[in-house]
């Protein structure tokens, strides 16, 4: 019995199966991932985040992109769909199509159970390579709390909310973003029986 080998994929031959796909995936050394679906709570909170910015920036020169603006990191070759994206001034696209982000401001993820390992460590790792890149913010779905890092010279530093009452502060937007908002209709789970 033979293993299969993994198809490897150039990212133009990438690009080109992606723009004709029904579903996402994500590129990384020659290698196509699906990504998976989202729960209600998900998307609840990526629909508050991106209505909220849209609706501070929306008289000025920002855009906030939702979901299915791919994201390209040039210097590590990741292509990605980050949950929520907003870039100020000019944007950057890889190619005439528009639809591949190379300057992100800012960018949020939501956590998922299956996401949430790979949104902290490796994909963090490569969103810092963007130089445009100012923010990142980790978002959970299951409680209150947002994780706010922000570039500080060569390093990223780090802020973590907890209550409602608190306000994520985006200098690089010019905005706030009060919890109030991000969590808005959010129903969570039930804290787990004590044993």
């Amino acid at each position: 019995m033979s293993a299969q080998s993994p198809s490897y994929y150039t990212p133009e031959e990438y690009l080109a199966l992606e723009r004709a796909a029904e579903y996402k995936s994500e590129y990384l050394d020659g290698e196509i991932f699906a990504m998976s679906g989202a729960s209600a709570r998900h998307n609840v909170i990526t629909l508050n985040i991106a209505r909220r910015l849209g609706n501070e920036l929306e008289e000025r020169p920002c855009e906030i992109y939702v979901n299915d603006m791919r994201v390209r990191v040039a210097t590590s070759g990741l292509y990605t769909y980050p949950d929520v994206a907003a870039v100020c001034g000019p944007r950057e696209f890889a190619d005439d199509q528009q639809d591949t982000l190379l300057n992100p401001t800012v960018i949020f993820e939501v956590l998922s159970p299956s996401t949430e390992r790979y949104d902290r460590g490796q994909k963090f790792a490569h969103y810092w390579r963007l130089q445009a890149l100012t923010d990142y913010v980790l978002v959970a779905q299951d409680q209150i709390r947002v994780e706010h890092f922000q570039r500080q010279g060569d390093g990223w530093f780090v802020t973590a909310f907890t209550a409602l009452n608190a306000t994520l502060q985006l200098p690089s937007l010019g905005t706030d973003l009060p919890m109030t908002a991000i969590y808005k209709n959010v129903e969570f789970p039930p804290p787990p029986p004590r044993q």
